[in-house]
């Protein structure tokens, strides 16, 4: 990168840092590290929680989904609006977890089941955690890799050294210097001044997008040049895509619902200041990714225009060829095969795909179909051979944006870039390692000691486990290969908890009938189908597959996956293969989801001895602590709509119009016209191309636009408000030593005294 590119990096780099470091002097208590002193307001939570969630990972996990499956997908989407908008405005669970004022998932599990419970789901959730989150390093070491032109292996003082390595661990090194001093304060205050700044870089990368790419005369044509029921636009002609299909929406809307509360707990889920302020940052969670949104739509349409339309021919087979090669040094061992490799990827001719005169591109035959072709043919058919070219296909998807932008870039444009994937590399690899680190001390490890520390003692041993984790996430990353999609990675790395913990976590807020035996078996069944799942895809073609051929049993498993998938064809069609496990990670989530659930209610219905007492774990009625009375909801006709929106008493008139825009935009607007209503049009008059090109162009593109840089000035606005007031109000806070998470008899260490003090005091009276 030129000098300016670097200092771009470098200025807001060292910023960031060093307000970490001063996060420092505003710990004084456990809650402060884990919770940020439970004082943090809702513009602080929900940017932070923008450049938390938006990751390396999630960018090129979109482009690659993307780039195989187009936009037409998006229209179907829209079906999940009401449902994600509807939980948000409720606040459900995230509202009852803010009740139950846990520090952590483990602390609720143990108050509402046993604290054997806790500590073996915690163990699960902290594996599958760390499972999912240490891609995140090795995902962006290698983008940088490839994004800056970087060599395999540097040789420093003579001893050659592996360049991942040492990116991956700078990556954890720059996490730890953010965790170490605050906690969850410093992951709060840079999470949300990170993104002050990622507003505006949003701003300047989608607008050189959208003025150096013709809709009208190349990325449109483009995205419509597919065959019949592979559409990239027409969202009535996506019958045919395979693996992110309406199924895949299917099982997504599922665990949306489901799993709304699996993964709160220990991240900002217990920072607000009040359970409505909490409740109120997920509501603004609608509104806040409007412009990183649309800059990874601008992104993924630029790279799937760039290299597939005849105008960058040119451009996109230098693109293949730099990319390929750069993967055959990491994957092919062979030096000779690596050359044979390198030399056939270089004698591709340039394809000139001319839209009309050509065959229109599909998933399996398009411009990258030549490259893989000839990568199969040259690493061979072996067992082995079968595993690099899995790993070469799953690379090329993967790092073909940060090679392709790298060369679509001008100077000052590629250091902002590089700025915006670092600050998002680094506030979602501390938050993960902080999140993992928390829970195994909270979970595993203080249920386990006999004596409670010290508060000294006990945010030290936070520190010292974070670094301990962080070592871990360096160890996976070192050892990770990646051979699926990184959404099909992630869904089945993180279904060895959720195929379990749904049930668990909601029915334990909502229910009064759940039991401990109910969630062991929810665990069993769900968890374990998952884990089983994982060991036939990580294994198949170099174990697996090998395995059924020696025992003659991969035609009749053939015949048996057809027959079971054919009625349900195309969304789930199950073919055997010797690179890849037939059933991809959406269908083995599913059927974890369905055992997991049946599990839970019938052994927890057959075990029900008593009702649970969900007051006193609410905190409602008598068991208040702080002096306010929960808010009973009527379901009278008259005032449906309005509790679907969430609107009671606490809300001022700021919050009610917050609120309602979000419900008339979601609801009335994405959800009943641009779908609703343009679905039934279609069923009555089916719309050619051109108007599903105009129809995207509008709602996704021109009010996509409007909205983002709306969001932008808004939330900077209200993000630099909230950092003031947070500063302010860790500041005057006074710590209570007894909120470090402790559960005794089936209640917080901290509730305990309240609940004694109260009855005293009644006593008395």
């Amino acid at each position: 990168m030129h000098i300016i590119d670097w200092l771009i990096v470098l200025i807001p780099l060292v910023a960031i840092l060093a307000l970490s470091v001063y996060s420092r002097r505003y710990i004084r208590g456990v809650v402060d590290f884990l919770a940020a002193g439970r004082v943090a307001g809702r513009y602080v939570i929900s940017v932070g929680d923008m450049t938390s969630t938006l990751s390396i990972v999630t960018l090129v996990a979109l482009v690659e989904m993307k780039y195989q499956t187009g936009y037409g997908m998006a229209f179907w989407y829209i079906m999940i609006m009401p449902v994600s908008i509807i939980m948000g405005l409720t606040g459900y669970c995230v509202y009852r977890f803010r009740e139950t004022k846990s520090l952590s998932i483990g602390q609720f599990l143990e108050m509402r089941y046993s604290r054997r419970l806790r500590v073996i789901a915690a163990t699960i959730r902290t594996g599958s955690e760390m499972m999912a989150n240490a891609i995140g390093p090795a995902i962006a070491a290698n983008f940088f890799i490839y994004y800056l032109g970087l060599p395999h292996e540097v040789t420093i003082l003579g001893i050659p050294l592996p360049c991942y390595g040492i990116i991956v661990t700078l990556v954890l090194i720059m996490a730890m210097i953010v965790i170490w001093p605050g906690g969850r304060v410093s992951l709060l205050l840079t999470d949300c001044f990170q993104g002050l700044i990622c507003y505006p870089v949003f701003v300047i990368i989608t607008g050189y997008l959208l003025l150096n790419v013709s809709w009208g005369n190349e990325i449109s044509p483009t995205m419509l040049d597919r065959v019949d029921g592979q559409s990239f636009l027409n969202p009535m002609d996506v019958s045919g895509l395979r693996d992110f299909n309406i199924f895949a929406l299917f099982v997504h809307v599922v665990s949306m619902v489901l799993n709304r509360a699996s993964w709160i707990g220990n991240d900002t889920s217990g920072s607000g200041r009040t359970p409505h302020e909490q409740k109120m940052a997920g509501l603004l969670g609608s509104w806040r990714a409007g412009l990183s949104t649309f800059m990874g739509i601008a992104i993924a349409i630029l790279i799937i225009t760039v290299m597939t339309h005849r105008n960058y021919a040119e451009q996109a087979h230098g693109i293949r060829t730099k990319l390929s090669e750069t993967i055959v040094g990491e994957v092919v061992t062979d030096e000779a095969k690596r050359a044979e490799l390198n030399e056939r990827i270089a004698a591709i001719p340039v394809q000139r795909h001319v839209i009309g005169e050509d065959p229109p591109l599909s998933q399996k035959e398009n411009l990258d179909t030549i490259y893989f072709d000839t990568a199969q043919e040259v690493l061979g058919d072996s067992p082995e051979a079968n595993h690099q070219f899995q790993r070469y296909r799953t690379l090329f998807f993967q790092m073909m944006m940060p090679v392709a932008l790298k060369e679509i870039f001008p100077i000052g444009l590629t250091g902002l870039f590089c700025l915006l994937m670092i600050m998002l590399m680094l506030s979602t690899d501390d938050s993960r390692i902080f999140n993992s680190s928390s829970t195994l001390v909270q979970d595993i490890i203080l249920p386990n000691l006999k004596k409670a520390p010290s508060p000294k003692q006990h945010l030290l041993l936070l520190r010292v486990t974070s670094l301990g984790m962080a070592a871990i996430f360096w160890c996976f990353s070192m050892l990770f290969v990646n051979l699926d999609f990184l959404n099909m990675f992630i869904t089945i790395m993180t279904a060895i908890w959720m195929g379990g913990a749904g049930p668990i976590m909601v029915f334990g807020l909502y229910s009064r009938f759940g039991t401990t035996a109910g969630a062991y078996a929810a665990l069993i069944c769900g968890s374990g189908f998952s884990m089983f799942g994982l060991f036939l895809q990580r294994n198949w073609a170099d174990l697996v597959f090998p395995f059924l051929e020696q025992q003659g049993w991969v035609d009749s498993l053939s015949y048996f996956l057809v027959t079971v998938s054919t009625p349900l064809n195309p969304y789930i069609k199950w073919e055997m293969s010797a690179v890849k496990l037939p059933i991809n990670s959406y269908e083995l989530y599913f059927i974890s989801i369905i055992l997991g659930v049946s599990s839970y209610v019938i052994v927890s219905m057959l075990t029900c001895r008593q009702p649970y007492n969900l007051e006193r774990l609410l905190h409602r009625g008598k068991y208040s602590i702080d002096g306010k009375k929960h808010i009973e909801v009527s379901w009278a006709p008259r005032n449906i709509v309005k509790n679907l929106v969430g609107i009671n008493p606490d809300y001022t008139k700021g919050d009610r119009i917050i609120a309602w825009s979000v419900f008339y935009f979601s609801i009335v607007y994405k959800f009943g016209f641009c779908f609703l209503v343009v679905f039934v049009w279609n069923l009555i008059s089916p719309w050619p191309n051109s108007w599903w090109s105009a129809y995207f162009f509008i709602t996704y593109i021109l009010v996509g636009l409007l909205i983002g840089v709306v969001t932008t000035v808004w939330f900077m606005v209200g993000g630099i408000i909230d950092a003031r007031r947070l500063f302010r109000d860790l500041a005057n806070r006074t710590d209570n030593p007894l909120d470090d998470g402790r559960v005794e008899g089936g209640v917080s260490v901290m509730d305990k005294q309240a609940f004694d003090e109260s009855s005293e005091q009644k006593d008395k009276e």
